[in-house]
């Protein structure tokens, strides 16, 4: 490695990830910043595909800059990271994904940033490409030069892609957990955050592309629940031992009980044995009594709260009921007493079980003009005159009459309203692929929302999925240009559909990158 002292350090822990590998090692060593004030740290962990001999090519190109460490596979990032981390000599610390790629001056912006507020972490505005959708509510209020676990959606965003003062890692002796195949940036982040004088956040640029794989491919795919709850469990228990604010520790929790935990009781707890089955649900249960207090479980969407309920004082019949429920029928049907509205997942109000109500209460998501009452599902259809097109439906409740002199309830597909009919508590909208498509050749997301008047009062929610089956990528034609049209639900289940080009120039320039790495 050079002697040089330079501003910042790039990780990249590097398992498996070509074609896409070239693209995020170019985008780190052609930085506004220039080469001469960066160091590209890439730690191969044992894999099997071109990416060693691609890394290699890189390091001598540019040699001084680029240093390439090769090892036998350990299972996660954790090992690598923590190996390259070891050899940084920046100033700062910036952890990439071999599958994702920097917006060109990301790094000149961070530093920048670091260095006029003294700074320890600053966080650059991160979207998705390729189809995959980022939580963008850490983003929504605009820059901020002092965010912390309680004035901001910090604990939603407790991924690594940040830059990290690495003096301040160095004091405190912070690193990456390897005991964890899953999650180990969060708690690397979180002492990290806990330890931090100052935290920014940047808006103002495009600073981090995460990619969406063709392949789906992820650490966690394929791998038993029970091994996702061992890792969620030590996230939770690091937390309650590290944060000492209860406001902060109590956000945290949520998040983790919303996310982690919730993820594991939904249709993938359904896809498992029994024996696993009984094991996530003795899991769950063990946290719940620890961590679960009144006001985090009255804090959880209705959907999160029942099934984190029954793990911990039902059954695994009574968890499976409920995630069987909530797939077919989602917020359906619902049950209103009073000022209170509740959904009537198994066990409601059943004598036997003797579940409270406050589980199954869904007041503050359901009392609207209208609400979404099952997860959409999408296909593909033709219309009547046989053009392409992708069909939305779902459940949906309007508690009234429609205004007259209102707008008719409809979905909108961006700004573009989409042909939509109404039948009893069913809705169903026709989305012609050829309007998807019209407009300039860029890569777009449009986000899918009802929208409408009923009593004198408007209305709008964003439409949500669970999965959208075969329907999820369709390629369409127009001209002389193919479209990648992909249907998708983002980390929060909010539907979109995302347009990608795929002209000839993409395709010859796709090919000349991997034929010619390095060439600019």
């Amino acid at each position: 490695m050079s002697a040089r002292a330079p501003d910042v350090t790039v990780v990249i822990a590097v398992y498996n990830t070509m074609p896409y590998l070239t693209r995020s090692l170019a985008s780190v060593l052609t930085q506004s910043i220039g080469v001469e004030r960066l160091e590209l740290i890439a730690v191969n962990d044992g894999s099997t595909d071109d990416g060693p001999a691609e890394l290699e090519r890189w390091a001598a190109r540019y040699p001084g800059v680029v240093t390439v460490l090769h090892q036998e596979n350990s299972g996660s990032p954790a090992g690598p990271s923590n190996r390259a981390l070891a050899l940084a000599a920046g100033r700062y610390v910036f952890f990439l994904g071999a599958d994702d790629h920097l917006g060109t001056e990301a790094l000149e912006r961070l530093v920048g940033t670091a260095d006029e507020l003294d700074a320890d972490i600053v966080l650059g505005r991160m979207v998705g490409a390729g189809g995959r959708v980022v939580n963008q509510d850490i983003y929504k209020p605009g820059n901020r030069d002092d965010i912390t676990l309680v004035n901001s959606a910090l604990p939603w965003a407790l991924s690594n892609t940040k830059l990290f003062r690495r003096s301040m890692l160095e004091e405190h002796g912070i690193r990456y957990p390897e005991e964890l195949r899953s999650y180990s940036d969060q708690p690397f982040t979180l002492r990290a955050v806990l330890a931090a004088r100052r935290i920014a956040v940047r808006t103002d640029y495009e600073f981090y592309y995460a990619v969406r794989r063709n392949d789906s491919s992820n650490l966690t795919y394929g791998r038993p629940l029970s091994g996702m709850l061992h890792d969620a469990a030590i996230l939770m228990d690091t937390a309650a031992d590290l944060i000492t604010d209860p406001a902060a520790r109590h956000r945290v929790l949520s998040r983790n009980f919303a996310w982690e935990l919730g993820k594991l009781l939904g249709e993938r707890f359904l896809m498992t044995t029994a024996e696993e089955q009984h094991l996530v649900v003795q899991g769950v249960r063990k946290l719940a009594d620890a961590y679960l207090t009144d006001e985090i479980r009255a804090g959880l969407k209705v959907h999160q709260r029942v099934p984190l309920s029954l793990a911990q004082f039902g059954s695994v019949a009574d968890v499976a009921a409920a995630a069987r429920h909530y797939l077919a029928h989602g917020l359906s049907p619902v049950v209103v007493d009073g000022e209170r509205s509740y959904v009537a997942f198994p066990g409601f109000r059943d004598p036997e079980r003797r579940f409270p109500d406050q589980w199954f209460d869904a007041t503050g998501q359901l009392r609207r003009p209208a609400h979404q009452e099952s997860p959409a599902r999408v296909a593909r259809g033709l219309s009547t005159d046989g053009r392409p097109t992708l069909v939305i439906s779902w459940h949906g409740r309007i508690s009234g009459p429609a205004r007259p002199d209102g707008p008719a309830p409809r979905l909108l597909v961006g700004d573009r309203p989409a042909t939509t009919e109404i039948h009893d508590d069913r809705v169903r909208a026709e989305i012609p692929l050829a309007d998807l498509v019209t407009g300039d050749r860029r890569r777009r997301r449009n986000r899918l929302q009802f929208v409408g008047s009923v009593n004198g009062e408007t209305f709008s929610y964003d439409v949500t999925a669970t999965e959208t089956g075969r329907a999820r990528r369709l390629l369409y034609r127009r001209g002389l240009v193919y479209y990648l049209i992909s249907a998708m639900p983002d980390s929060q289940g909010r539907l979109g559909v995302t347009v990608l080009p795929i002209t000839l120039r993409r395709v010859a320039g796709r090919l000349r990158s991997k034929l010619l790495p390095g060439r600019r």
